[in-house]
């Protein structure tokens, strides 16, 4: 019998003086399962998945400083390393020792940074269209190459409009077939556009934006990590993704050979439109880890279409 959903609930907590949004579900003294967002979302892209895990796991998902209902403090640093910086003050605020990862979007950099700082607090990865392989990078990434490659004024106004409502719709439904288009609702890229629309948060998005340059020196480390430590890895991925194809999610396989792959008929935000292949998936992952530290995953891969 499918578990009931379980409370999902909101709060707020104090990291170094920022005022932080957070969802939760999950009792108090389970295994911990962190979520950290993507762009141009929040912790809201988290809202259907949490209950449907919360009877087994403690899944937390806060907004990052600067999107959501979190505070855009003057002097954060608004950049690759000070968000993965935050991440970590984060789980050191609430006093997280160990938990699982799921890695999607710009949080896929954040969370990587911490498996690379403390290894042995991560007890398992569910890798959701996050990419770390250069050259499997998508053809959405050749206007964004060339603006790192030559930084210009006009590059970053261009980056500047995709930073409206229109930028954000078609981030969330524009490259979905019909079929799956049709199953996000507007108040997606509506509601984060109502949170985003202010002077300093569409200027630190562009910042960030620019600064998404240095990633790719990370990319090697994280990949080192992955064959270093093997840890226990689910790979859901959605195809339909200009930015990170089929490929970016079968490159994983060159590190972690005994991951778990599943491709799904799905784009970027799979959680929008395949949430009930999803939940089973992980479910079933999540209930096979370890709670010691575990040097591989199950041996076990599937592919489906």
């Amino acid at each position: 019998m499918p578990a009931l959903p379980a409370p999902l609930t909101h709060h707020t907590i104090d990291v170094d003086g920022v005022e932080i949004f957070y969802r939760e579900a999950g009792p108090p003294d389970a295994p911990v399962f962190l979520l950290p967002h993507g762009y141009p979302c929040s912790s809201y892209e988290f809202r259907n998945l949490m209950p449907a895990l919360g009877d087994r796991w403690r899944l937390l998902a806060p907004d990052l400083p600067g999107f959501g209902y979190s505070a855009t403090p003057e002097d954060f640093s608004y950049t690759f390393d000070g968000y993965a910086a935050f991440l970590e003050r984060f789980t050191q605020v609430m006093d997280l020792p160990r938990y699982a990862l799921y890695l999607h979007d710009y949080g896929s950099q954040f969370g990587f940074r911490l498996a690379l700082r403390a290894p042995e607090r991560i007890t398992a990865l569910v890798v959701q269209n996050g990419d770390i392989y250069e050259d499997e990078l998508g053809p959405k990434y050749a206007w964004l190459k060339e603006f790192w490659a030559d930084p210009t004024d006009e590059g970053r106004a261009r980056m500047a409009q995709n930073v409206s409502e229109d930028g954000f719709r078609s981030e969330f439904v524009g490259e979905l077939p019909a079929h799956l288009a049709e199953r996000v609702s507007p108040d997606l890229w509506k509601l984060h556009w109502a949170l985003m629309d202010t002077p300093e948060r569409r200027r630190n998005i562009v910042g960030l934006f620019e600064d998404q340059a240095t990633t790719l020196g990370w990319f090697p480390e994280e990949q080192a990590y992955l064959r270093e430590h093997q840890p226990p890895t689910l790979i859901v991925w959605g195809p339909h993704d200009g930015y990170m194809p089929e490929g970016s999610a079968r490159a994983y396989l060159r590190d972690l050979p005994d991951a778990e792959l599943h491709l799904l008929d799905a784009g970027h935000w799979a959680l929008e439109t395949n949430l009930a292949e999803i939940v089973p998936l992980v479910r079933d992952f999540l209930g096979r880890v370890p709670s010691s530290p575990c040097r591989s995953a199950s041996a076990r891969q599937c592919t489906r279409r």
